[in-house]
């Protein structure tokens, strides 16, 4: 079977979650692409499945928090040598959601916290570096 993102480029979406201090929610990767790097939230679009509900579905999943309205930020693209694959991401951005973060797949990642984009940790993803890029200042 083919997977996205290794035998063709994948769909991704990401979502900056921005608290009124103007801190982003970061997440800390366990696995490819990217392990141990600091990202915002985010994955793979399924297919017939919106960009925007992805970013969604990927943010609550691996928070706990329950989003709402979601904004287009930026496009993305990277080609993770290292990790041999390649993807194209959607990235989004909110400031509407409830609740506190919890690490709720940490199968999938170590640490999660809240970050002046400003003052990131390192390493952190290219993907992030392109959404903070793109936050309203």
């Amino acid at each position: 079977m083919a997977r996205p993102g290794i035998d063709f480029p994948g769909v991704g979406a990401g979502l900056a979650i921005v608290r009124d201090d103007g801190k982003v929610l970061l997440c800390r990767r366990l696995k490819a692409p990217e392990a141990g790097f600091w990202n915002i939230v985010g994955g793979k679009v399924d297919p017939m499945e919106p960009s925007s509900e992805a970013a969604r579905r990927e943010a609550e999943e691996e928070t706990g928090l329950t989003i709402g309205k979601v904004e287009f930020l930026c496009v993305a693209e990277e080609i993770i040598e290292a990790d041999g694959q390649h993807w194209v991401s959607l990235i989004y951005v909110t400031r509407d959601f409830t609740g506190e973060p919890s690490l709720t797949e940490p199968d999938k990642l170590s640490e999660i916290g809240w970050f002046d984009p400003k003052d990131p940790p390192q390493p952190l993803s290219p993907f992030s570096v392109k959404a903070f890029a793109h936050l309203p200042k």
